[in-house]
């Protein structure tokens, strides 16, 4: 019996999540985006990539988050589930607090949910063309749809580099856990929205994986 290439994704199979920051191939245009945030306040990493631990409670496939505040925004990564059946791809949006992000990467990570797709694809279906996997998303403000990334997961670093990286970092890789890629550049740069849009697209197999959500802010109360 031939096994399944997609399956549906349920986030309380998983009891570890792991975020990953700076994981781009091209290591002097990471410096370069580095120094470019520095210049705003971001605090520099402590090493290049670097995996944030964070609660796997705010895995979520839902079509609404909420969040404190109007400094959040999405971005669109691959998404690599170990699972008791396999390892399999999803699509995610790492949504941060970027007001937080000045003060702690890692408490800004923890504070939103992280959306995957309602399906996943089973990882050796397309591991031999990898590379020319397509991820984009798009921002929706004020009625506008406005494109917001447009690359390919060849400018992050590869399924199986991860994997060895986030285990010699001392992050989690077992059955049960899913491990954010990391993202692609950001046209125009860094900014909220109302919803946010994405797709993982396989140009081989002529499929793509799609998520929109909406971003419901909270008030600030002090």
């Amino acid at each position: 019996m031939t096994e399944p290439l997609t399956r549906s994704f349920d986030p309380t199979e998983c009891h570890h999540l792991v975020v990953t920051g700076w994981a781009g191939r091209d290591s002097a245009s990471v410096e370069a985006h580095i120094r470019e945030l520095e210049a705003v306040g971001l605090p520099r990493p402590t090493r290049t990539p670097i995996f944030y631990r964070a609660a796997a409670s705010l895995l979520t496939t839902s079509d609404a988050i909420e969040v404190v505040g109007p400094d959040t925004s999405g971005e669109v990564e691959f998404v690599l589930v170990s699972l008791r059946d396999g390892l399999w791809v999803g699509l995610g949006s790492d949504h941060t607090d970027r007001a937080l992000e000045r003060t702690s990467v890692a408490l800004s990570k923890q504070v939103c949910a992280k959306i995957v797709s309602r399906e996943l694809w089973r990882f050796e279906d397309v591991a031999d063309h990898w590379d020319r996997l397509e991820l984009r998303s798009w921002a929706h403000r004020g009625g506008e749809r406005v494109r917001y990334q447009d690359g390919t997961v060849a400018a992050i670093l590869a399924p199986d580099r991860l994997m060895t990286l986030a285990r010699e970092a001392g992050a989690p890789f077992d059955q049960g856990t899913a491990l954010f890629s990391g993202t692609i550049a950001a046209i125009g740069g860094v900014a909220p929205a109302d919803e946010f849009e994405m797709e993982l697209h396989d140009p081989v197999r002529g499929r793509t994986l799609r998520h929109t959500y909406r971003i419901d802010g909270l008030p600030i109360v002090c």
